[in-house]
């Protein structure tokens, strides 16, 4: 049992430059308490103590912010880092090695008394607000970005984002783990960029027609060009 522990809180100071002491995480990070109450919940539900194991569940969410579900099982060294409206359904299975930020759910898309929440394997990152749904995989060293809403199996080491989630990139080698949320591809600015573009082309397409016309741009029309330049440089 204490060997796990520490485990746990090696898993915790790895992840977390904020994490100083062992005392800190100890005292003071909810989803380190979160994981604990949910390994009794889980033991009493395992036990046919279903009813218990929902009542110690629930008090866990109410001091920790986190409901986990006691028939979820989770793998070691799992971190919920803040853990603010983190929501883990029945039927969810998380690897080893996760890392889930705030506002994740892992939820089910059925009503039936199946496998209906997401499998998370191994050394997955999950950004903030994420929303992975129904019996569906993550595959190893993945990483879904910030508010992703992912609805199908994602391949081992891929990066999936955006509404609805898209795989952005997949490689066969698998990469060192880090947590540069910031170098995550941006589906809506790589629209805006390609807009941007087109709008720009347009304009050289007007003025070279204009010009063969001889018709010159006014000034209200010169004005207006230079506001959409400065809004999709801002």
């Amino acid at each position: 049992m204490f060997d796990g522990l520490r485990s746990e809180i090696k898993a915790i100071k790895d992840k977390d430059p904020a994490a100083r002491s062992t005392l800190e995480i100890f005292l003071c990070y909810p989803g380190f308490y979160a994981l604990i109450f949910h390994r009794v919940s889980h033991w009493l539900w395992n036990h046919s103590l279903k009813l218990l194991a929902r009542m110690n569940s629930n008090l866990a969410r109410f001091i920790t912010g986190i409901e986990i579900h006691p028939g979820a099982t989770f793998g070691k060294r799992v971190f919920i880092d803040h853990g603010m409206g983190v929501v883990v359904g029945e039927t969810a299975i998380v690897g080893d090695d996760v890392l889930i930020y705030q506002g994740v759910i892992l939820g089910g898309t059925s009503t039936e008394k199946t496998k209906r929440h997401p499998t998370i394997e191994d050394g997955v990152i999950i950004g903030a607000g994420a929303k992975v749904m129904g019996n569906i995989t993550i595959g190893k060293y993945s990483k879904i970005g910030t508010g992703a809403v992912v609805l199908k199996d994602v391949p081992p080491e891929s990066t999936c984002v955006g509404v609805p989630g898209r795989i952005v990139k997949h490689k066969g080698v698998r990469k060192k783990v880090d947590l540069d949320h910031d170098k995550l591809p941006d589906p809506v600015a790589d629209a805006l960029r390609t807009l941007e573009k087109h709008l720009q082309d347009n304009d050289k397409r007007f003025e070279i027609l204009f010009e063969k016309h001889g018709i010159c741009l006014t000034e209200d029309i010169r004005d207006e060009q230079e506001d959409l330049e400065d809004l999709f440089k801002k």
